[in-house]
């Protein structure tokens, strides 16, 4: 029995609501599909300096910020009408340590993206490889209303569910185990509250953003992710409106109608991911729609409890 199948043996393993298996290593719940690429990635991926990595729980707005990152770094390399956003889905342009590059090799070749590096991750902040931790290289972490994020995920997973997957979980049962914290890379609460004090402990190094903060003011959010990641805008770009620009073109509902996202999957994953699937609604609230007050509530009291005297509040209503 090779070091993995022993791993696997030893550890706590849950049956998620979508009946997919979840791991309990390294105090989160890892999908078993990318534990093994998890691995590979905390043992093998050498940060640089000037690396970028955009870390988030899924569903919470890891798409826009991957297009806002993207089109902010590489605007000088290409105009807006020329954007490769226009024919290329945001995930294959920035790609995904344990969904993409660590899941198709134990140590990819990385050597070959050019500098600045960006990629992405789901892992906590505990869980990420020590060479991000201890090099200058920057991270940014995006949230999301837990409601929204789980609702989101759970249309995502049914638009990609396969033929011979068990039958999910009707969503009050569901609701129920994402309330104990069973959730891909979760507990949301200890995900968020990892990065939330890095955030806090190292103002250069980590910027925490919420997504309801990015709908409310995208272009105030988009001039300071671009002084944060060494890419200022200078003040004839703001008076000529390629803030702007940028974020009408990140925005969902341009991106979502545009070919690429509509058919299709996404090239980079050995998975096969409707392209579509990333671009549904993107409303905050629409937990509302799904779920009733009481399980809100329910939940808005387990998450006072996790986050304590954390300062890191999430609005649920």
């Amino acid at each position: 029995m090779d070091e993995f199948q022993e791993l696997l043996q030893t550890i706590p393993k849950e049956v998620n609501w979508d009946g997919r298996w979840l791991y309990y290593y390294n105090n989160f719940w890892c999908p078993g599909a990318v534990l093994k690429s998890t691995i590979f990635f905390q043992r093998n991926f050498k940060a640089k300096d000037s690396d970028i990595i955009l870390a988030s729980i899924p569903k919470s707005g890891t798409t826009w910020l991957k297009s806002l990152s993207f089109s902010i770094i590489n605007r000088k390399k290409c105009t807006i009408p020329e954007s490769p956003l226009l024919i290329t889905n945001p995930h294959d342009l920035v790609r995904s340590m344990e969904f993409g590059l660590f899941l198709n090799s134990e140590n990819p070749d990385l050597e070959a993206f050019s500098c600045p590096r960006v990629f992405s991750t789901h892992l906590p902040y505990h869980a990420l490889p020590q060479s991000i931790l201890n090099t200058k290289c920057r991270i940014i972490y995006i949230c999301r209303n837990p409601l929204d994020q789980f609702m989101s995920l759970w249309h995502f997973l049914l638009e990609n569910s396969s033929e011979d997957q068990q039958k999910a979980l009707p969503i009050d049962e569901a609701v129920e185990l994402f309330c104990k914290g069973l959730y891909p890379f979760g507990p949301v609460w200890d995900h968020a509250e990892g990065y939330w004090n890095a955030s806090l402990n190292d103002v250069q190094k980590v910027v925490f953003l919420k997504y309801e903060d990015l709908k409310i003011d995208a272009t105030s959010h988009v001039k300071m992710l671009a002084e944060f990641l060494g890419f200022p805008f200078s003040a004839e770009e703001v008076e000529n409106g390629v803030v702007e620009e940028i974020v009408k073109l990140c925005s969902l509902e341009n991106l979502k109608n545009l070919e690429v996202n509509k058919n299709g999957v996404v090239k980079s994953s050995t998975v096969k991911v409707k392209a579509r699937s990333f671009f549904r609604k993107g409303e905050v609230g629409d937990w509302k729609n799904f779920l009733n007050n009481s399980m809100a509530e329910r939940y808005k009291k387990i998450m006072e409890e996790k986050l304590g005297k954390s300062g890191l509040v999430f609005e649920l209503f």
